[in-house]
């Protein structure tokens, strides 16, 4: 059942209008219009429809590649075959793969073109379902002769690609009312008279409108209500205000062997030992908790002009860079990816971000964190190295932030220090006073046996160091940077990452790898340096929880890895996609194209050698005819349809008396040549004879 006329153009221009391309919607629909007016045709086989269904379905592919790995969302056809960026017309939050469905009109464009100018217009059900396909081939002979009409199929994938994002708007709903409504006047009953007819589309389209009101409304407070949770629910794994420790809880502390982060070195084997995500000035020993003290509020950093460059620390340049691939995995207010990012030590830039939506922003605070917005995975290069960092100096203000001391905590602390010695000595002796005296008498533990209950004067922190002596690196750093205020050096507590394991060309950090340590001030270049008192053995500890699934894991994480790197346009596949599908779509034309041409030589080569009948309607009594009528100089061109040859050589004033029986005898022809089921006996024989009583009358002229 064919469409109504102008019922195509109408919604390819309605299309156009919703997706801001009028003049392409209106030349498509005008093409397709334009097979009423003229009485051109192909004759396209059931093969060649196969062909022109699977060429679109790999545009699909190939939009959907290129569009998975690029942060253009989808705006002009141009820019999107040049390669070129266009102009964001979208939401850029808006997931990319959803666009394609946008540009479905075009896609099967060249489907629906081959329906409508064919001979008979309408596309074998094989063609547009690939399992009907192969069980046609399997040789299954039911499915021989089944043809549909693709047109109203072709009507809804207009409809619904004019709807892609446009948010439920009051002119997509009434232009999708006009257009339904159109569809269904010419399919409409004759049993009912118009009034009720309308009467009751009338209800239908209000119902539908209440509903698209009341749809709009629940989406933008779910909306609203999404972005409140995501806030709350999925924080960031590091806090940048504060940090609550595992001392003082009893039992074993695990961590997972999942790999949360991986780096690639300029020189091979050349990484830093520290990822810091913050650090923290104000101890709390009631809770065990690090507050950022005085820290929380953050300031903005703006990109360079190019939007991929990030500067830190301005003025300094190093020469060592690594390239980092971290995930944000909090949520900001507004429901996008947050997290603060796992720097080196000494971080200057941030240079070659993938895109320009990589980081929608960057705020760094007085101690050393950088909070990022942006997509969930970041992959950047760091530039670092010794010397200045975006840290702030040490806290000289009343409060004095970098000295304080809990007091419950200073008898253990000026216990130990009396053990020590070092009341009189430099800076750098009593750094490496406390180094020695954390490897000579502690030990690394992640157990926590049950103990004296804490009191005020005997809190986690003062077992630690007078009675255990053992335990993990919170109790090693928090020790550490109390000791050394306690001697009058300034000192942060700084939380991340230890990178020590190489994985390829590159290394790879696993949860287990999470890590505390000491920052101290050092008085002669007036920077912060790391100070690690954690006995080196952590690492072989912390190794032995491995396990063989570890690989079969690492494999999962990788696999993982390459997909969110393509689901966050940071994999740089959209010329390498399009230059390999490029000659694949190029090979497919040419066997859409010439294919069919060669096969009819071969087989008419086949036929002519063996007698063999090679498709149905060959011996059709019209061939004489057109042989005939080719001797009376009036031959058919070889491009030129039977239909527009016959119509042509029908204004010759000789063959004024043959034009009804010529025009009858090319409508049974057709029938005999196309149609499943092809004549009967008794049509056959009359087509025959009728034929030859035409070609008696050409003789007589």
């Amino acid at each position: 059942m064919k469409t109504p006329p102008l019922l195509l153009f109408a919604t390819l221009l309605f299309w156009g209008w919703q997706s801001q391309m009028l003049w392409l919607g209106a030349a498509v629909g005008a093409i397709l219009e334009a097979s009423r007016l003229t009485k051109w045709r192909w004759e396209l086989e059931d093969a060649d429809f196969h062909r022109i269904w699977s060429l679109c379905a790999l545009i699909i592919v190939a939009l959907t590649g290129y569009l998975l790995t690029t942060s253009n969302e989808g705006a002009a056809l141009g820019a999107v075959l040049s390669g070129s960026d266009p102009g964001h017309t979208l939401d850029p939050k808006a997931s990319n793969p959803i666009t394609v469905f946008r540009w479905l009109p075009l896609i099967f464009f060249p489907f629906m073109v081959a329906q409508v100018y064919n001979a008979r217009p309408t596309v074998p059900l094989t063609a547009v379902s690939l399992v009907l396909r192969i069980r046609r081939r399997r040789g299954e002979q039911s499915l021989a002769g089944h043809y549909l009409d693709f047109s109203y199929a072709y009507f809804m994938l207009c409809v619904f690609a004019a709807g892609i994002h446009s948010e439920g708007s009051v002119t997509y709903f009434c232009g999708q009312c006009v257009l339904i409504l159109w569809v269904l006047s010419a399919l409409r009953s004759r049993r009912h008279s118009w009034k009720i007819w309308l009467g009751g589309m009338a209800i239908v389209v209000v119902i539908g409108f209440l509903g698209l009101f009341g749809v709009n409304r629940f989406a933008g407070a779910l909306q609203n209500l999404d972005a409140r949770l995501m806030s709350r629910f999925f924080r960031s794994r590091t806090d940048p205000s504060r940090s609550a420790t595992s001392m003082g809880q009893i039992g074993e502390l695990n961590l997972s062997p999942r790999i949360v982060i991986r780096l690639e070195p300029s020189v091979v084997g050349v990484v830093p030992s520290y990822l810091r995500e913050a650090s923290y000035r104000r101890y709390v020993p009631q809770n065990q908790t690090w507050l950022a003290g005085g820290s929380r509020d953050f300031l903005s950093v703006f990109s360079e002009p190019d939007a991929k460059t990030w500067v830190l620390v301005p003025g300094r340049t190093n020469a060592s860079t690594v390239k980092i691939a971290c995930y944000l995995n909090g949520r900001s207010h507004d429901g996008d990816h947050e997290g603060v990012l796992p720097l080196p030590s000494g971080t200057c830039r941030l240079e070659n971000l993938p895109n320009i939506l990589a980081i929608i922003s960057l705020q760094t605070n007085q101690t050393g964190a950088a909070l990022a917005t942006g997509s969930g995975l970041q992959m950047f290069d760091a530039r670092y190295g010794p010397g200045v960092t975006f840290d702030s100096q040490p806290d000289t203000s009343t409060n004095n932030l970098d000295l304080f001391v809990p007091t419950n905590e200073r008898p253990a602390l000026d216990q130990v220090i009396a053990e020590m010695n070092v009341a009189d000595k430099s800076d750098a002796e009593k750094r490496l006073a406390i180094n020695s005296f954390f490897l000579q008498k502690f030990s690394y533990s992640v157990w926590q046996g049950p103990e004296k209950r804490a009191t005020a004067t005997n809190t986690p922190l003062t077992r630690f160091l007078l009675s255990s002596r053992s335990g993990h690196c919170e109790y090693f750093g928090t020790a550490t940077v109390l000791l050394l205020r306690e001697l009058g050096i300034p000192a942060r507590y700084a939380v991340g990452y230890y990178v020590h394991e190489p994985a390829g060309s590159g290394f790879v950090v696993r949860e287990r790898d999470a890590h505390a340590w000491c920052l101290a001030w050092n008085r002669q270049t007036q920077t912060w340096e790391d100070f690690d008192t954690t006995p080196p053995s952590w690492v072989a500890i912390e190794a032995r929880k491995g396990s063989y699934m570890d690989k079969f894991s690492d494999l999962y994480s990788w696999v993982v890895f390459q997909l969110e790197k393509l689901r966050y346009r940071q994999a740089h596949l959209r010329e390498y996609i399009l230059w390999t599908l490029s000659p694949v779509m190029l090979v497919l034309l040419y066997y859409i194209i010439f294919q069919r041409r060669g096969k009819r030589q071969s087989d008419a080569k086949k036929f002519a050698a063996e007698g063999g009948v090679i498709w149905p309607g060959h011996d059709s009594a019209f061939y004489q005819l057109e042989k005939a009528l080719a001797v009376r100089g009036l031959p058919r061109q070889l491009p030129e349809p039977l239909s527009e040859w016959l119509e042509r050589i029908l204004a010759e004033p000789a063959l004024a008396d043959l034009q009804i029986p010529l025009r009858e005898l090319l409508r049974l022809h057709y029938r005999y040549r196309f149609d499943p089921h092809g004549l009967s006996e008794a049509e056959k024989q009359a087509f025959i004879q009728n034929a030859e009583a035409v070609l008696d009358k050409l003789a007589q002229k």
